[in-house]
């Protein structure tokens, strides 16, 4: 008995003198953690979404037509005209599948030019700190890489030039932004949209479940927090 409990206090010994705040950290393992679980959640966000039904196939990103025209094509598919509504919508989230592949190298640039300063505030911010950061440092860079891609693909599709026709009147009318009255425009932004929240649900695991991360160094850091 008395070794059982002189064994339990010795456990308990051990783990209080491991377990670790973040104040306990160098900064270079702060830094370094932070970086490795958010090129993984890039990545990851990166894979989900650039393949075929990546956003069709997720209730969360998947686009469809904006505000008014939304409610428009469901009137619509009642009126049996919803194949064309569905080629369209299709062809929005394809344009998207296609383009997010490009976002991981620009992903991974900001992350390696993240200061030290800038992890410091990240790993004691918000829960999407690191998003956040990720959106405001590289978003412009991204949709400069979307916009074309996303334009080749509608360009193929006729409905793209209909859809730019209607909804270029219905935005002179304040019944949808500016932003959604180009096709391009608007499935870039859904597209952008949609990555960033995936990264975001990438951060949120990796912060509730340290252990899933893929390094050890990221894995001190976050169990640290």
């Amino acid at each position: 008995m008395l070794r059982l409990i002189s064994l339990a206090a010795g456990l308990a010994l051990s783990s209080s003198v491991f377990a670790i705040s973040l104040a306990d950290l160098t900064q270079s393992d702060a830094s370094g953690g932070l970086k490795d679980a958010l090129t993984q959640g890039a990545k990851v966000a990166v894979q989900q979404l650039g393949k075929p039904g990546g956003f069709s196939n997720n209730p969360d990103v998947r686009i469809e037509l904006p505000g008014n025209l939304g409610k428009a094509a469901k009137t619509m598919k009642m009126m049996g005209m919803g194949a064309q509504v569905d080629q369209l919508e299709a062809s929005m989230n394809k344009a998207a599948e296609a383009a997010v592949p490009q976002a991981q190298a620009l992903l991974v640039d900001s992350v390696k030019k993240m200061t030290v300063q800038d992890a410091k505030s990240i790993l004691s911010g918000p829960q999407d700190s690191a998003t956040q950061y990720l959106n405001k440092t590289s978003r412009e860079q991204i949709r400069a890489k979307f916009l074309p891609i996303v334009k080749q693909a509608t360009d193929q599709v006729g409905l793209a030039k209909q859809y730019n026709s209607f909804a270029g009147q219905a935005a002179s009318f304040g019944v949808i932004d500016a932003k959604s009255a180009n096709i391009e425009n608007y499935v870039t932004e859904q597209a952008l949209d949609g990555l960033f929240a995936m990264i975001a649900e990438q951060e949120a695991s990796i912060r509730q479940n340290p252990a899933g991360a893929a390094t050890s160094l990221a894995k001190k850091v976050f169990g640290a927090l």
